[in-house]
């Protein structure tokens, strides 16, 4: 199945020695190219770093949600909740409080 064409700019990247053996030696047991191998290493690190600034970026405005409501649930509260999941007496999630 031919490939939709994927618009693509070189880009250089410089390697020590060290590393660049890895990559060969990974793609080599990979049956892949370098080229692939550090594509999908570059992928793969830019997603993760997204879903962490994402996550970041939610923990902060909870916490300014938290400070200008001052609603929350206890550390207790959720842990009843959580240790009840896949139980005969699942609990619903806690309701937030003051």
């Amino acid at each position: 199945m031919p490939q939709p064409h994927i618009a693509a700019k070189t880009v250089s990247v410089k390697l020590d020695v060290d590393t660049r053996a890895r990559v060969e030696s990974l793609a080599e047991a990979r049956h892949r190219s370098a080229h692939w191998v550090m594509r999908e290493a570059i992928t793969q690190y830019v997603d993760r770093e997204e879903r962490r600034e994402a996550f970041r970026l939610d923990t902060i405005k909870a916490w300014d949600d938290y400070q200008e409501t001052g609603l929350h649930a206890t550390a207790t509260e959720v842990d009843n909740w959580l240790a009840s999941w896949g139980t005969e007496n699942e609990l619903p999630a806690p309701v937030c409080h003051k």
